[in-house]
């Protein structure tokens, strides 16, 4: 039994740490799970919190993970890890059920899981941490808690610390698809020809193929596609126009420097100065400079005015800023349509930053 307790510890230690480092690395796309799951629930009053909750949430869980392994205070500590991981499986059963939220961000944008997977995956957390908690009275450290204090202390400071780093100046891993490196235009493209499986149906047995036979006497009942990771897009939605037209394959051309403003109202302008004086810097050099919005033509016409913001802006879907970047303003540089750097408001480039990029 102490074997098997031991091995639920590390296991359901190690698990919380990495799911709550993994979303310490993006607080920004926890919160924008948090924002769908209060739209489901009918609480949009906590729309504003959603950041905060973020932040703590994913804490908790480095904190609760590395408390597990230091035998930290483990009444509460299993108290703590039952309470959360039911209130994570009752949110991907309904997820998982009513279809509400197709996935659950568990491991943020590094492993994108089914509902019904999210729904597993913390059932059997459940199986190994009920145990934990049965038996917590028989799980000591060898150590005083003062030690447990600080050891927990500092991961727990170490992680806020992390959290507010990724907030203020981008994610350290980024494992979306406009990540530095990545080719737009590529990724807009199937990596691999489909193939599909052909449920048929006959004399009351289903039978798979892969053609379509040319048996009449079959009935058709399913088509599946047998490889959606390969065959689908990874980019089906990057799109930017404005009042002339689409700018979608030109902004793929050449250097391109987006100064990306998902919404007015929420853009931190204490940098812009920054921006403009790179904007000015760029003025004579082959790099074209525009910005991204998803706010209105009147929103976005008084925001440049009022922030001598003199450049082209084209229009984005609000969902695609989001995933190219989330510091609002952001700062993206392309060289025919590959990625080449990403920046926040808080670490405006120089113009040599960007030339030697290019």
């Amino acid at each position: 039994m102490k074997l098997f307790l031991t091995f639920c510890r590390i296991f359901v230690g190690c698990l919380f740490i990495f799911s709550g480092i993994i979303k310490l690395n993006d607080p920004v796309g926890t919160q924008i799970k948090l924002e769908e799951y209060f739209e489901v629930f009918g609480t949009h009053f906590m729309v504003p919190t959603a950041l905060y909750l973020s932040i703590l949430m994913c804490v908790a869980e480095v904190a609760l993970g590395f408390a597990l392994l230091f035998y930290y205070r483990m009444k509460w500590t299993t108290t703590l890890l039952l309470l959360l991981i039911l209130f994570f499986t009752f949110l991907t059963f309904y997820s998982a059920f009513f279809n509400k939220v197709t996935d659950c961000g568990c491991f943020g944008d590094f492993l994108k899981l089914k509902p019904w997977t999210s729904f597993t995956k913390d059932i059997v957390l459940l199986v190994f941490i009920l145990p934990l908690f049965f038996y917590r009275n028989q799980l000591s450290a060898g150590f005083d808690n003062s030690k447990g204090d600080i050891l927990v202390g500092t991961f727990t400071f170490l992680s806020f610390a992390f959290a507010l780093y990724c907030i203020a100046y981008l994610n350290v891993w980024d494992f979306r698809a406009y990540k530095v490196g990545n080719n737009i235009p590529t990724l807009m493209k199937p990596a691999c020809a489909p193939i599909y499986q052909y449920i048929m149906s006959k004399n009351g047995k289903d039978e798979v193929f892969a053609q379509y036979p040319s048996d009449s006497t079959y009935q058709f009942k399913e088509m599946k596609l047998t490889n959606p990771e390969c065959a689908s897009p990874k980019i089906t939605d990057f799109s930017l126009w404005n009042d002339d037209g689409d700018y979608t394959q030109k902004s793929f051309e050449g250097k391109k420097l987006f100064i990306v403003i998902l919404n007015t109202l929420k853009a931190n302008t204490s940098h812009i100065a920054q921006i403009n004086e790179l904007i000015k810097s760029l003025a004579n050099s082959d790099i074209e400079v525009v910005a991204i919005t998803s706010s209105d033509r009147q929103s976005f016409e008084d925001f440049r005015h009022n922030h001598n913001l003199a450049i082209p802006y084209y229009y984005a879907d609000g969902v695609v800023i989001k995933t190219m970047i989330r510091s609002i303003p952001g700062i993206i540089l392309l060289k025919n349509g590959t990625v080449l750097g990403k920046w926040s408001h808080n670490a405006v480039p120089k113009k040599q930053d960007i030339l030697e990029l290019l």
